[in-house]
């Protein structure tokens, strides 16, 4: 089983991951309240903005403080596990 570091140490199955999307659009929105009003959300982020969403086959919704760009490349092997994670808020 492959784990993928989506930030803070937390780890996703990559077997288990449907989708990694950008959290601006309004569908992806209602999707996040909707998985949060079931207790389907599992907020990994630590507080920092939310810049990735990982769709699980469990119909869990992930969110991720890191970009999913970084995701997906840490899924395909091409980036290292120990890119550098962002301490504060670019806001």
């Amino acid at each position: 089983m492959k784990l993928i570091n989506i930030g803070f140490g937390n780890m996703v199955s990559a077997s288990r991951l449907i989708a990694i999307v950008s959290p601006e659009s309004a569908p992806i929105k209602r999707m996040i309240q909707e998985a949060r009003e079931r207790g389907v959300l599992i907020d990994a982020t630590y507080g920092r903005r939310t810049r990735a969403v990982l769709v699980m086959d469990s119909d869990h919704i992930v969110l991720s403080a890191i970009q999913p760009e970084t995701v997906a490349g840490r899924l395909s092997g091409g980036r290292d596990a120990a890119d550098p994670i962002p301490e504060e808020d670019e806001d």
